[in-house]
């Protein structure tokens, strides 16, 4: 059997949307994270995150972090001590969403708050703390290799 240009043509043809149907199906199970999925909401309150950083750099010192055997220390600088703090505490993954933790901020009285590391996953994580103290919001940052 000899193939003629028509029959050629179809099978180029058919050979092509296949391919289309590959590539298609494979771009759908194509896993993509994004760092958050409110992403435009998050834009328009950055602002606050670039206050509370400035706010956060001017006191005395810098929010320690302290890894201890399975347990993560979290240390607020010495002027929150004794305040009445909120806050939470993001702890974020940017090669594996599935690490990342949200926790709420609840610190002592001397602003340390203990968190057990021992169901973590090791990897370098973003340490992403937020807080506030008498209506003034801070904010800090720093990586973090959980070990």
């Amino acid at each position: 059997m000899t193939l003629n240009w028509g029959h050629k043509i179809t099978l180029a043809f058919s050979a092509f949307v296949v391919f289309m149907f590959v590539m298609v199906y494979k771009s759908m199970k194509t896993d993509f994270q994004l760092v958050t999925k409110e992403y435009y909401k998050d834009e328009l309150a950055y602002q606050q995150v670039i206050d509370g950083t400035n706010r956060a750099n001017k006191l005395s010192s810098s929010v320690e972090v302290t890894q201890l055997n399975n347990e993560l220390i979290i240390q607020l600088p010495a002027e929150m001590k004794g305040k009445t703090i909120s806050g939470n505490i993001w702890l974020y993954c940017s090669s594996d969403d599935k690490k990342d933790r949200r926790l709420e901020l609840t610190v002592d009285e001397n602003g340390k708050q203990v968190i057990d590391s021992k169901n973590m996953m090791p990897a370098n994580y973003l340490l992403k703390v937020t807080w506030k103290a008498e209506e003034l919001n801070y904010y800090n940052e720093q990586r973090l290799e959980l070990k």
